[in-house]
């Protein structure tokens, strides 16, 4: 089970982007993430219009390293780190280090 999944709302903790938050749009890899409007860059399209894409400067989302976001509790407003709970029916949930919340509830 991952502590951060696709969805999820972080806050990045480090880097040129640090203090911004997004949610997860996809896992690249075990250790990266993309994160809707962090780690933004531009890229060189070239057009192609077998594919309808027209070329010019694009920004893109770049993949982010799972050390550099912590996920965002709303609780508390600030980022938080996350731990596993077993529940009493068996099941495997993620819960907020700080106050022992749901992740998600």
């Amino acid at each position: 089970m991952d502590k951060i999944k696709k969805g999820d709302e972080v806050v990045v903790i480090t880097g040129k982007d640090k203090g911004k938050r997004g949610s997860v749009l996809r896992r690249v890899g075990d250790e990266h993430v993309i994160v809707e409007g962090v780690n933004r860059a531009k890229k060189h399209v070239k057009p192609n219009p077998v594919k309808g894409v027209a070329g010019g400067i694009v920004d893109k989302d770049m993949p982010i390293h799972l050390s550099n976001i912590a996920l965002f509790n709303a609780a508390t407003k600030k980022a938080d780190r996350v731990s596993f709970k077993q529940l009493d029916d068996g099941r495997k949930v993620r819960v907020f280090k700080s106050n022992g919340e749901l992740v998600g509830a």
